[in-house]
């Protein structure tokens, strides 16, 4: 494969923080590579490097004859004042940009239905967000290098983008770096991964679910290596610590050698513990709506269309529920959540709430920080309470927050001068310490990192309250939630038993179609019935005899699945025994052993829901 482009030992410090240290990285044709690391550990200044949007403080970047670079800032770069069409496509005629069917293929997937006469400025943030990446994946570029190209984009984008960037060159043609928090688009397009982290590159075959499995082992080996130096270190500091009278006679090489091991321990990475919290006690009813209709605010300047936001929608959330939403941009998700916590009233219909509920939300903007922004990080969390029972343990606020990944210099400093990530981290934090036992999160994957996403992913997954999530991150969706709802635009909400790949489905064939998609809205609830009635869970037409059959399937498979979860459990709690033991083959053959299970588990699910629908439950 043909050398593209390369960086030789770049370094550049910020302040007295060294971000990257002599990193050496190549692109060669065919090439598809995702950046990850944590915030601020230098994902995308080692791209506007190697885009030579940026020098390095030292290190050259070199890079083929007449390679053409496409490159997609995170800011907004876009002229405020031109029209869509002239931030596109600048003076072009109609008839000239048109003649291309790759050009309208880009068009109809990112702004088609984005007015092409209208003023940038008056454009919403992902509506930006698409132009700005029309107007550069028309061009004829060998190598594309998108920074965070997800932000803004929902689920269709999301999705449109990455069959876009695999349909766009042969294999062993053309090149891209991407930058994003989005696991599942990492997973989809890319075949190598580079972890940027501690000033350094490491490189990993493969996408995102690859670069885990490799970074576990990774660290695996590294914590044996670890464990043997520190029971080195312990015998060493024994040695140092005997009487004053014979430490004058040790040998001075045998007092550096211990000292330089001591100093050898590496400073810990900022890693996220979320600590589950103690959770107010649920009744057994939550929130319902029930027969609710909201009335569309028309956008300044827009004439009411008489169409409802939402048209006498039910929707049921059980205690323990987990119910992801997506849908449409403008389609209600935010305001559904708005409409759950209490902050908007309906136009009509029923809210009703249990009286042991306490509600807490997350917005997009994170705006209730605004309101203290003078006040430092520990001081903020103190206001909330001054001690904390974790694990049967009482820590400070102090030690609250370190956990959540803030170092003691980052404790006080003042919330105005946080990243967006850790304002989202810190408001979750504040969120959880009030208690709540109903947890709604607006895209709460903005402005994370992967190993933020991983850690909020795993408190998450073991927090006991009921869940509701908006988001268009589908590896959140798929891991914290049980069941997914969308929002198609129509003032409904449809239960999607397939998950996003449903929800594509069906928007793919609002679009095709000019109409409605198939299938009948659904009043959702918390129970499995309400997660399989969406599209398609009308009356299945189905013969008594081939009801009977799905009825006696059904019955069949829940039986096997309880033995499978018994399995499943059977086999955690013995790979919980063999990690303890540091039995690796041990855990090896259990972890096939676990893959099996899950493997049969879930084409058992599929039946499951194949019988359901036959029965039209």
């Amino acid at each position: 494969m043909a050398h593209l482009l390369g960086g030789e030992n770049l370094a550049v410090s910020f302040g007295t923080r060294t971000v990257l240290d002599g990193v050496t990285v190549g692109l060669e044709d065919g090439d598809r590579i995702g950046i990850v690391g944590r915030n601020g550990d230098g994902k995308s200044t080692l791209m506007r490097f190697l885009a030579q949007r940026s020098e390095p403080d030292s290190g050259r970047v070199t890079q083929r004859r007449d390679l053409r670079i496409g490159y997609l800032d995170q800011q907004d770069v876009l002229d405020a004042d031109a029209t869509v069409g002239q931030a596109i496509v600048g003076e072009l005629a109609d008839h000239e940009w048109a003649a291309d069917p790759k050009i309208r293929e880009i068009m109809g997937g990112l702004v088609g239905d984005v007015d092409w006469h209208a003023n940038v400025h008056s454009l919403s943030g992902g509506q930006k967000r698409r132009v700005a990446l029309a107007k550069l994946l028309i061009g004829e570029h060998d190598v594309i290098m998108l920074d965070e190209p997800t932000n803004h984009l929902d689920v269709e984008g999301v999705a449109w983008l990455a069959r876009h960037l695999k349909a766009r060159w042969r294999a062993n043609e053309g090149a891209f770096l991407v930058v994003t928090h989005d696991r599942w688009f990492l997973d989809e397009i890319c075949t190598k991964t580079w972890e940027v982290h501690d000033g350094i590159v490491d490189p990993f075959e493969g996408g995102y679910a690859a670069y885990v499995l490799a970074r576990a082992e990774r660290d695996r080996t590294a914590a044996v290596v670890e464990a043997k130096r520190q029971q080195l270190v312990k015998k060493e500091l024994a040695w140092l610590r005997r009487g004053a009278p014979a430490r004058t006679s040790k040998p001075k090489f045998r007092i550096e050698a211990a000292n330089a091991l001591i100093d050898d321990v590496p400073a810990p990475r900022d890693t996220l513990a979320l600590n589950k919290m103690a959770t107010a006690r649920l009744g057994k009813d939550v929130i319902d709506l029930e027969d609710v209709t909201l009335d569309r605010r028309p956008a300044p300047g827009e004439e009411p269309d008489g169409r409802p936001l939402f048209d006498k929608v039910t929707l049921r959330l059980a205690p323990g529920e987990r119910l992801g939403l997506v849908g449409v941009n403008g389609a209600g998700k935010s305001t559904l959540l708005r409409l759950l916590s209490g902050e908007v009233k309906p136009t009509s219909g029923k809210v009703k709430r249990g009286k042991t509920v306490v509600p807490a939300v997350l917005s997009q903007e994170v705006h209730e920080l605004a309101e203290v922004d003078d006040l430092r990080v520990v001081e903020l969390i103190e206001r909330e309470k001054r001690s904390f029972q974790i694990g049967g343990k009482e820590l400070s606020a102090g030690q609250l927050v370190e956990q959540l990944g803030f170092t003691n210099s980052k404790q006080w400093t003042p919330i105005r001068d946080l990243s967006g990530g850790e304002r989202r981290r810190l408001q979750l934090l504040r969120l959880l310490v009030g208690e709540p036992n109903v947890l709604m999160l607006d895209e709460p994957t903005n402005d994370l990192d992967t190993d933020t996403l991983a850690a909020v992913e795993d408190v998450l997954d073991g927090w006991p309250g009921t869940l509701v999530v908006v988001s268009h991150d589908r590896y959140l969706l798929e891991r914290v939630t049980d069941h997914q709802l969308a929002l198609l635009g129509d003032g409904k909400l449809r239960g999607l038993p397939r998950g996003v790949d449903q929800y594509l489905e069906l928007r793919e064939a609002m679009l095709s179609g000019g109409g409605s998609a198939k299938g009948s809205p659904t009043a959702a609830s918390g129970s499995a019935a309400a997660a399989s009635g969406g599209a398609g869970a009308a009356s299945s037409g189905a013969s008594e005899a081939e009801k009977r059959e799905a009825r006696k399937n059904i019955n069949r498979i829940e039986r096997q699945l309880g033995k499978l979860a018994q399995q499943e459990e059977k086999l955690h709690a013995q790979m919980a025994t063999a990690s303890e033991k540091g039995d690796f083959d041990g855990l090896g053959g259990l972890n096939s052993q676990l893959n099996e299970v899950l493997e049969e588990k879930e084409t058992l699910e599929m039946e499951w829901l194949e019988a359901a629908e036959v029965l039209g439950e």
